[in-house]
C-alpha cells in the first residue's frame, strides 16, 4: 500500500521531535473522533488510516527504539481497541485526547523557542 503521507514516510518524519510526531497523531485522532461522532464512516476511516500511518511511522522511528517503544505500541493497541474493538460500550476518549493535547502543547512550545 502506498503511504498517504509520502513526504513524511520518505524521511521528514524522522526529523521531528517525539512531541511533534505525537501532536500530529493526536490531530488525526481528533479528526477520526469527530467523524465517528458525526456518523460519517468514509471520512472516519480516512482519518483513522492516516492516524495509524503516522503512529506507525513514529513506532518505526529508530530514535524511539528504547523505553518509549513499549508505550508507543501500547498506545496503538488502545486506539485500535477504542475504535475497532468488539466491546460496544461507549468509551470515554477524554484520556487519550488529554494525552495528545499535552504533546501538542509541548511541540508548540518547543517550536516557539526556536523562533
Amino acid at each position: 500500500m502506498r503511504p498517504l503521507h509520502a513526504g513524511l514516510a520518505s524521511g521528514r518524519w524522522q526529523t521531528m521531535t517525539l512531541a511533534t510526531q505525537l501532536g500530529n497523531v493526536g490531530s488525526e485522532y481528533e479528526r477520526a473522533l469527530n467523524w465517528q461522532k458525526r456518523g460519517d464512516a468514509a471520512h472516519f476511516e480516512n482519518a483513522f488510516v492516516r492516524m495509524l500511518e503516522l503512529l506507525d511511522l513514529t513506532i518505526t522511528d529508530q530514535r524511539w527504539k528504547n523505553h518509549r517503544l513499549k508505550e508507543l505500541v501500547r498506545l496503538r493497541e488502545v486506539i485500535c481497541e477504542e475504535f475497532c474493538g468488539e466491546n460496544n460500550e461507549v468509551r470515554d476518549s477524554r484520556d487519550l485526547r488529554q494525552y495528545f493535547l499535552y504533546f501538542g502543547i509541548l511541540a508548540r512550545s518547543l517550536a516557539d523557542e526556536r523562533v
